[in-house]
Parts: structure tokens; C-alpha cells; sequence
């Protein structure tokens, strides 16, 4: 059974309640009715007035609640739960009923109120609306403030990660993340390792240099998130500032940083910076054969992830396998 036979398999049985935010794409329509052709998946489409006549054609008889947000019964329940969150903030509650016609924060809301286990947007919107209304109605979890972003990664060469499984982190969201960010990352990241890949993380702190092998700013950036994150103590091994290599490959990790714990065989990578992070994901992904998975958003209380605008069905499926997985575990 490879990765993705596993990740159906572990989803279908923890299951729970998807919502879909685009329930006006054709994909998303179709995507919605293959979850709902597992018993084991709840599915919610949000879909305005003019599209719920071919939405209600495509999925009759499947069982998937087709949902407008401008006349959903929910709507006052869900419009006073934003005010309350966004007052400080200057959301006046005529204001707030407006807002939550956005599918996507109707879609968040219905997460964060508990209706929902874990929503999905971004087939059609950019990645900012859909991190920014998951941030508006979601929020960060207990103990974080970085919202950032993470790929699993499927390597068709088993002595990578765990038999060719690994996290990548952050790919899509922070530019240049500073300390106690990078530090919040890691932490996100071993989280999602746990909760989607199962098992142990062993998470590397990624840098050019290894264990003191040069020095820069840039360098002690990394040096400065290993130091916060042995304050937190977080219950994870970690080692940086590691260079792939060393992270990767067991000799180069016992030559660069004899005695790590991680050096060698890391299965979670934190990148120091957005260009790197996403630069390596594609390389691996385009040159090395890998399927990346994601991009799954970390750090938020509930799951609520975004989708590239050129997804496929199979993107949205897997992608509402994966935050089930998020957020039942």
C-alpha cells in the first residue's frame, strides 16, 4: 500500500465534515461528490443561488448539503460569532452580515463554530483571500502566532523521510520569517508530520552552514530558532543549523554532525526563507519525481487550506483528506 492508499484509508476512518468553499466550479462540484461517495465523509458545498441548480443536478441522490451563504438559516448565528472576534477591530455588525456572504468566510466560520471539521477554498480565489479569512474567523492555535505553510512530500526513493514521505515547511506563506517564527514553523510542521504522515518527526532546521561550519546572519537567524525552541521544550527532536545534505543522507549526517539525533534522517525540513522553501519544493517535485501534496496551511486552531487555481479534482480530493487528517489528529 503506498502513501496515498494510506492517507484514504487512515481518512476514512477518522472521517468527519468537509466544507467546500467554491461550490460554483465545475471541479469543485465533482470533487464534492466523490468524498460524498464515501460514507465515511460529510460534505458541505457552498454555492450561490445561480449555480445551485446544476450543483443539485450533479449531485442528486449523493448526499452533500448544498449551501448558499446569503440565505443559510446559520447566518445570524455566524455573523454575530465575527463580530465578536473582529469588533476590536472596527467590524461593525451590519458590516459582519456582509462579510460572511463571502463563501470563504462563511466556509471558515462554519470551522470555527464547530460545524464543520475543516474547510477548503482557493480553486478560484487567491491564497491571501483564503489565509485571511481563515485568519479572521479561525485564528492561530493555543500557544502560536505564525501562520505559515507546509507540502508533504512523496519521493518515489524510500531512503528519503520515512520510505519516501517527508514535510516540507514553509513553501507558500512567509516570506522571511524571523526566529520565533522559524521556531513556530517547526513546531507547526512536526504537528503536521504527526497528524497526516503518522509516526515520529524529526525535524531540521535548514541552513547553509552545519553546527557552527560557518558564520552569517543569515546562520544565526537559524541558530537563534533552535535556541527558542529548547525553550519550549516542545516535545519533538530537532537539530539545525543543519545543510540538506546533513539532514538527508545518513553518512554526510554523521561526518557534518556526528551524534544528532536528526542529522541523517530528518522526515521534516524547515526552510530558513520563502525562496528556499519554494524553490526546493519545485525542484524536488519537477526534477526529482516527487508528488507534493499541499499547500496545507499549519498554526491555525481548526483547518482551513488553500488550493493552487490550476488544481485537479484529485488535488481537491486529497486535499480534503488531508485536512480531515489535520484536524482529527
Amino acid at each position: 500500500m503506498d502513501f496515498l492508499e494510506r492517507l484514504e484509508a487512515r481518512a476514512a476512518a477518522v472521517g468527519g465534515q468537509v466544507v467546500l468553499a467554491e461550490g460554483h466550479d465545475p471541479r469543485v462540484i465533482e470533487a464534492a461528490g466523490e468524498l460524498a461517495g464515501n460514507s465515511a465523509y460529510d460534505v458541505t458545498l457552498l454555492c450561490p443561488a445561480e449555480a445551485r441548480s446544476r450543483a443539485h443536478s450533479e449531485l442528486e441522490n449523493c448526499g452533500v448539503e448544498v449551501v448558499d451563504p446569503a440565505t443559510d438559516p446559520r447566518r445570524t448565528d455566524l455573523a454575530a460569532f465575527l463580530h465578536n472576534r473582529r469588533a476590536h477591530k472596527g467590524l461593525t455588525e451590519e458590516k459582519a452580515f456582509s462579510v460572511i456572504e463571502d463563501p470563504l468566510y462563511f466556509a471558515s466560520l462554519l470551522v470555527a463554530t464547530g460545524a464543520a471539521d475543516a474547510s477548503i477554498g482557493g480553486a478560484v480565489r487567491t491564497t491571501a483571500d483564503t489565509v485571511r479569512a481563515a485568519l479572521h474567523c479561525i485564528g492561530p492555535g493555543e500557544g502560536l502566532r505564525t501562520i505559515s505553510s507546509a507540502f508533504v512530500m512523496v519521493h518515489p526513493d524510500s531512503r528519503w523521510g520515512d520510505d519516501g514521505v517527508m514535510v516540507f515547511s514553509d513553501c507558500a506563506v512567509l516570506p522571511d520569517p524571523s526566529s520565533e517564527q522559524l521556531a513556530e514553523v517547526a513546531i507547526s510542521a512536526a504537528a503536521t508530520f504527526a497528524s497526516i504522515v503518522g509516526g515520529e518527526p524529526r525535524v531540521a532546521l535548514l541552513s547553509f552552514s552545519t553546527g557552527g561550519s560557518a558564520n552569517h546572519p543569515l546562520v544565526e537567524k537559524v541558530r537563534a530558532a533552535c535556541s527558542e525552541l529548547e525553550a519550549r521544550n516542545p516535545g519533538f527532536v530537532f537539530d539545525g543549523e543543519l545543510q540538506l545534505d546533513a539532514a538527508l543522507v545518513p553518512e554526510i549526517g554523521e561526518s557534518k554532525a556526528p551524534g544528532s539525533a536528526v542529522a541523517g534522517r530528518a522526515n521534516v525540513f524547515v526552510f530558513p526563507d520563502l525562496n528556499s522553501g519554494n524553490i526546493t519544493y519545485k525542484a524536488v517535485e519537477r526534477l526529482g519525481g516527487a508528488r507534493a501534496l499541499g499547500p496545507l496551511m499549519q498554526g491555525l486552531a481548526k483547518p482551513a487550506n488553500d488550493l493552487s487555481r490550476g488544481c485537479s479534482v484529485g488535488d481537491i480530493v486529497n486535499a480534503s483528506l488531508l485536512s480531515l487528517l489535520q484536524a482529527k489528529g
